[in-house]
C-alpha cells in the first residue's frame, strides 16, 4: 500500500501535511504508512480512500504495469485500418493498456493529399516527431515542412492537417495532451 498512497497522493497533488489533515491523520503517521513502517488499519485505509476520492481497493492493489509502466511493442500497436482489407493504416495506437492517461502518443501516416485531410482542432497541446519521410502541416495562415527527424510542438486548437510529400510514406510520432478539466 506504500507506494500505491503515495503515488495517488501524488497524482491528486496533494502534500503530506494536506492529506493528512483531510484524513484526520497526523503527518509523521501518514509518512509512516507511506514508507511502510506502519501498516494502516481498515477505518485508516477507509478514511484515506474517502479523502483522496478513490475506492479502498486502489490503495490495496498491486502496482503493475497495466497502471504505471506500459510497453508497446511495435507489433501491438492499435491500428485503425486493416491494410489486408485494403484499408490504409493511418493511425497505430501507442500505450493502448496504460490507464488514466495524460498524454495520448500514436504513430501517424498521413495521407498524400490535403484533400483526404480535413483541419482538425482539439483542446490541449500537440507534439510531432516525423519518424520516416517527409510531411507538410498546413495551418490556416502558413505550411510547415518537416523532414525525418525534425518536430513541431503547438497549441491544438489552432486548425491543423497533415499529409505525406515525396515517394516514402511518412511516418510521425504524434502526443497529443488529454488533461481532463475539472
Amino acid at each position: 500500500m506504500n507506494i500505491r498512497l503515495k503515488l495517488l497522493r501524488k497524482q491528486g497533488g496533494w502534500t503530506l501535511e494536506a492529506l493528512a489533515e483531510k484524513a484526520g491523520l497526523t503527518k509523521s503517521y501518514l509518512s509512516k504508512v507511506e514508507r511502510g513502517v506502519c501498516v494502516p488499519s481498515i477505518a485508516v485505509a477507509l478514511k484515506l480512500s474517502k479523502a483522496l476520492n478513490v475506492d479502498v481497493e486502489q490503495l490495496f492493489s498491486a502496482i503493475n504495469n497495466r497502471e504505471l509502466v506500459c510497453i508497446t511493442r511495435a507489433d501491438e500497436r492499435g491500428s485503425l485500418g486493416d491494410p489486408a482489407l485494403g484499408q490504409r493504416r493511418a493511425y497505430e495506437s501507442i500505450a493502448l493498456a496504460m490507464a488514466a492517461k495524460k498524454l495520448m502518443p500514436f504513430m501517424l501516416y498521413p495521407p498524400e493529399d490535403f484533400a483526404d485531410s480535413a483541419f482538425v482542432e482539439h483542446e490541449g497541446e500537440e507534439f510531432l516527431f516525423v519518424h520516416q519521410g517527409v510531411v507538410e502541416i498546413e495551418f490556416p495562415t502558413e505550411t510547415v515542412q518537416l523532414s525525418a527527424g525534425d518536430s513541431l510542438y503547438f497549441n491544438a486548437l489552432i486548425p491543423h492537417r497533415t499529409r505525406s510529400v515525396g515517394e516514402m510514406q511518412a511516418q510521425m510520432l504524434v502526443v497529443v495532451s488529454n488533461e481532463r478539466h475539472q
